[in-house]
This record gives C-alpha cells, structure tokens and sequence, in this order.
C-alpha cells in the first residue's frame, strides 16, 4: 500500500469518526431539538483550540448490566 492510498483511507476514517454514528443519528438528533456532542464541542470552544485524543477509538465493551 503507498502512501497516498493511507492518506485516502486515513481521510476516510477521519470522515466516518466526525458522523459519529453516522447522519441518521445527526438527523435524530437535530429533529430534537438536540446538537451532536461535536457540535457543542465547537459552540463552546474557541475556534481551533479543542484537540481531540483517540478520534478512532471504537469501544469495544458491549455487555453493561
């Protein structure tokens, strides 16, 4: 794999981890009233000043109670 193919995949990632759970949930959340956690990360902040930490985690715990 070259190097351009990782900075396509690495930009698709990036894509996919900003819809969060992707835009039917953004959608949801917007019919609420609601905004997404990213987006009240950047109502909040300063433009640029927020640094996200381990954007392409996925939890992999699924068993609660």
């Amino acid at each position: 794999m070259d190097i351009d193919t990782k900075i396509k995949e690495l930009k698709k990632r990036n894509l996919a981890a900003e819809l969060g759970g992707g835009q039917k949930r953004i959608d949801q959340q917007h019919s609420k009233g609601k905004m997404t956690a990213r987006e009240r990360i950047d109502y909040l902040l300063d433009k640029n000043s927020f640094q996200e930490i381990d954007k392409f985690v996925v939890h992999q715990c699924h068993d609660f109670g």
